[in-house]
């Protein structure tokens, strides 16, 4: 198996190579994003890629763009990638970019929880809430909550974990009306997207958005969307409450990494290609299971 772990575009320059994305600019006002095959657990990229993974991530990054961004502004141009690179660099785009606008981040990460999992189920065992959200008493692990609620982070440095904050400090950091803006779109988005993967056999138990500011100051919808790489997708038919159901994602290679003696800081160890490949018909299942199409 193979898979692309890092792009050589010469023909634009580079601006930004991420865990995952890489970016180079096309003009003053526009980027090439690209999604490598590259995976990370633990914070910690590994030397070896995951095939299909970034094209799994493209196409349903723009499948959840078509069907709930609606008149909401978000980061798309519609110029096709193939178009702003060299012949010879089609290749390392084709099914893997998108050209989109060059946004001002809004350095939140703008998490939906559908669910009592994850980090969220840690903290609430301390104490009773999740990002200052008091949550009713009794909760089980993986049980759904009442409403969804939106539980944000500041962004940290790569390779730092982002720190969950209240909505009080998105206020303080970027005024109440992008704050309030972020959030309701945030639940507004999971709630669609929820309902909509429910008649796929699919539970969306949360979820991030990223936001960015354009030229005139308007909130618009950027980076990935409901990815299984932002988002726990779990199979409708295998959920229980009070256990972590098995989900599209990253889980064969974080459950085999558990296994070593590794302490989680880099190289990571290099996984078996039987890891690598259930890891990569997890996410191409995903993304069958929800739009009806796999990925060349």
């Amino acid at each position: 198996m193979s898979g692309l772990m890092e792009t050589s575009i010469k023909s634009l320059p580079l601006v930004y190579r991420g865990k995952v994305r890489e970016c180079y600019a096309v003009g003053d006002d526009k980027l090439l994003m690209i999604a490598t095959d590259r995976i990370s657990a633990f914070d910690v990229i590994l030397s070896v890629p995951i095939p299909y993974k970034g094209k799994v991530l493209t196409a349903l990054t723009k499948f959840w763009f078509d069907k709930l961004a609606g008149d909401m502004p978000t980061q798309l141009t519609g110029i096709d990638p193939e178009s702003v690179v060299a012949p010879e660099e089609a290749d390392q785009v084709r099914g893997r970019a998108m050209v989109v606008k060059r946004l001002k981040p809004i350095l939140v990460e703008c998490v939906a929880r559908g669910y009592i999992i994850g980090g969220g189920w840690k903290d609430y065992q301390a104490t009773g809430k999740v990002c200052g959200i008091e949550l009713p008493a009794g909760l089980k692990q993986a049980e759904k909550l009442p409403e969804p609620i939106f539980t944000p982070a500041a962004k940290a440095e790569v390779g730092v974990h982002d720190e969950n904050v209240t909505f009080e400090k998105v206020c303080e950091m970027y005024g109440e009306d992008i704050a309030t803006q972020i959030r309701d779109l945030t639940l507004t988005l999971y709630k669609r997207a929820a309902e909509y993967a429910a008649t796929r056999g699919i539970i969306i138990a949360d979820t991030k958005f990223e936001f960015g500011l354009d030229e005139n100051g308007r909130v618009c919808l950027m980076d990935e969307v409901l990815t299984p790489d932002s988002s726990r997708f779990w199979p409708a038919d295998q959920y229980n409450v009070g256990m972590s159901p098995p989900s599209f994602d990253k889980q064969f290679v974080r459950d085999w990494l558990e296994t070593q003696d590794w302490n989680k800081t880099p190289p990571a160890p290099i996984p078996p290609e039987e890891i690598l490949e259930k890891t990569s018909a997890k996410y191409r299942e995903a993304l069958v299971r929800l739009t009806g199409t796999d990925v060349a």
